[in-house]
């Protein structure tokens, strides 16, 4: 699922130290998903859509993984996130990573939503990592990337969501041949995404609705 929470923002009075490794992490998180962009966007006019998995596949598996060090900052209290839906976040895209790129690649070499998905996934990172740089640095945000912080899951969170239960759905056929428990395992998931992705839409909206009332106040 796209991620959105305020994963990286840290709670108030967190300590030199802890903001210097926020810092440092949400820079290089952000430099790490700029290459995956950077990536997918040189390779689609070379390959195609339906071939950008061989060229990106390894790399955004790993930065994607290096995501499991936000569930431990919402779960010690380093930074202000609800824990559970920073979890579901970052279960969900471990998921497409690790238990359905990399087990069932046949699901996912060829399909133009593995691009979709990439794209939905690093802009949002880009956007909101680069957030969390000026936030953490300089304590001041320009406008433009807060607007684009706040408004453009409109389009990126059902652009990734969609890529995402297809594949997953495309990993069924594949999955059921090796293990008809890993199919219904896979189904389950898909059953999993409708709620968890009304959750997480809803605490996007909210979180929104706050920063907007705060501008309006400023104002």
């Amino acid at each position: 699922m796209s991620s959105t929470a305020p994963t990286t923002k840290p709670k108030a009075g967190t300590g030199t130290v802890a903001q210097t490794y926020l810092l440092s992490y949400n820079a290089a998180s952000a430099l790490l998903w700029t290459a995956v962009l950077g990536r997918v966007v040189l390779l689609v006019p070379m390959v195609g859509l339906t071939n950008v998995f061989g060229g990106v596949d390894d790399f955004v598996r790993w930065v994607q993984t290096l995501a499991l060090a936000e569930v431990g900052h919402a779960a010690f209290g380093i930074v202000r996130a609800p824990l559970l839906t920073t979890l579901m976040q970052v279960a969900s895209r471990l998921l497409l990573v690790w238990g359905i790129a990399y087990p069932f690649p046949e699901s996912t070499a060829h399909s133009p939503a593995f691009a979709g998905m990439l794209i939905a996934w690093s802009v949002t990172e880009v956007i909101r990592y680069g957030y969390f740089v000026f936030l953490l640095g300089s304590g001041k945000v320009p406008a433009v990337l807060s607007w684009l912080r706040y408004n453009t899951f409109y389009v990126l969170y059902p652009l990734g969501i969609s890529c995402e239960c297809w594949l997953v759905f495309k990993a069924t056929g594949p999955a059921a041949e090796l293990n008809p428990l890993i199919a219904y395992g896979l189904w389950a998931v898909l059953a999993i995404y409708v709620p968890g992705s009304y959750i997480l839409y809803s605490h996007m909206m909210a979180q929104r609705r706050r920063v907007m009332r705060g501008k309006k106040r400023a104002d």
